[in-house]
């Protein structure tokens, strides 16, 4: 089976205990996170090899972020390693009425100052059928943006399928470029796109004509979104996909989750789920996005059926501590059978 490959930065993700506010107590979770890595690690729990590429400095940090992605089976060997720091998040996780919020530490890390040319694609491309990246490596810095631009090219160039979650980040776009200026070029060469009820405005520049959606209502109408997916897919030409996930946000511990998909031929709509008890919920776009990558490639004739697949990934995640989405396919098939229920396996 060829790999999939994925590009971006990984970071130290240090988290105040339970609910508590940061610093609250002297003590922090250390793990690691980041958007593409969560997507390799999922891919490797669903038993397709996955590639991960992206700069890390060469002392114990590093070492130590690397044999935890070495855990899941993620191959780790295209690492560029060299003098330098790995970015920080801090995660004060919400509850109820009080949202959960992230500070970021990552100016001048590794990730930021690799530049076209610095990964031989070719080399790592070669036994790959699948690229994934999202919109957070563009933001970090201009050097990025174009060693992305450059991955996302030769990947087409060499028949790879190329996906892309969109993901805004409005923290990080500060180096001059705005988001549409940079992912618009980028996203010439997606297959496979991914985004929420914001990335298509803040990172494409493209707004529906439909009645707008107010996420903080905690209602959606799909409506808008099957007509902002059309718009999007007639701006680019190359997209044969398009999925939208779909928050209705309730409080920071109750959300319903639910997506959309389309294909050029029709509009799909999984089934909503009620998130009644949120354990984490960052890392919950990544593991939609791997579950939409195993979907597609697996579930081909049906993308009803890759888009149930995703969300239902997406739906156990935010059930589990830390980034990365630590289940199996037969979990998230048997919650697509319908077995929601929790009761304990014996």
């Amino acid at each position: 089976m060829k790999q999939a490959v994925t590009f971006g930065e990984i970071m130290l993700r240090l988290k105040s205990p339970a609910h508590e506010r940061l610093f609250q107590s002297p003590a922090l979770e250390a793990t690691f996170g980041g958007g593409e890595a969560n997507v390799a690690a999922s891919l490797c729990n669903f038993g397709i090899p996955a590639k991960f590429v992206t700069v890390l400095p060469s002392h114990d940090i590093g070492d130590a972020c690397i044999g935890e992605l070495r855990r899941f089976g993620v191959d780790t060997g295209a690492i560029l390693r060299k003098d330098g720091r790995i970015g920080i998040y801090f995660l004060e996780t919400g509850s109820n009425q009080r949202a959960s919020n992230v500070i970021y530490d990552r100016e001048g890390s590794l990730i930021s100052e690799v530049k076209p040319g610095d990964i031989n694609w070719r080399e790592i491309f070669a036994d790959a059928d699948w690229f994934h990246i999202t919109g957070i490596t563009p933001a970090l810095s201009q050097s990025a943006a174009d060693a992305s631009i450059e991955a996302v090219k030769i990947a087409t160039e060499m028949g790879l399928a190329v996906s892309c979650d969109l993901n805004y980040r409005a923290k990080l776009w500060n180096y001059g470029k705005t988001a549409p200026e940079v992912m618009r070029e980028l996203f010439k060469y997606v297959h496979a796109g991914i985004a929420n009820e914001e990335d298509c405005q803040k990172s494409l520049g493209i707004k529906s004509d439909a009645k707008e959606n107010n996420v903080t209502k905690g209602e959606l109408d799909t409506a808008a979104y099957e007509a902002l997916s059309n718009k999007v897919m007639s701006e680019f030409p190359n997209l044969k996909y398009l999925a939208i996930t779909l928050r209705e946000s309730k409080s920071a511990d109750i959300n319903n989750w639910a997506a959309c998909l389309n294909d050029r031929t029709a509009f799909y709509l999984s089934k909503k789920y009620e998130l009644t008890d949120i354990v984490d919920r960052v890392g919950g776009g990544d593991s939609f996005g791997a579950g939409l990558i195993y979907g597609l490639k697996t579930y081909s004739d049906n993308p009803q059926k890759a888009l149930e697949f995703a969300v239902a990934a997406s739906c156990l995640k935010h059930t589990i501590p830390g980034d990365i989405n630590r289940v199996k396919v037969a979990e998230v098939e048997k919650l697509m059978g319908g077995d929601g229920s929790g009761r304990v396996t014996r």
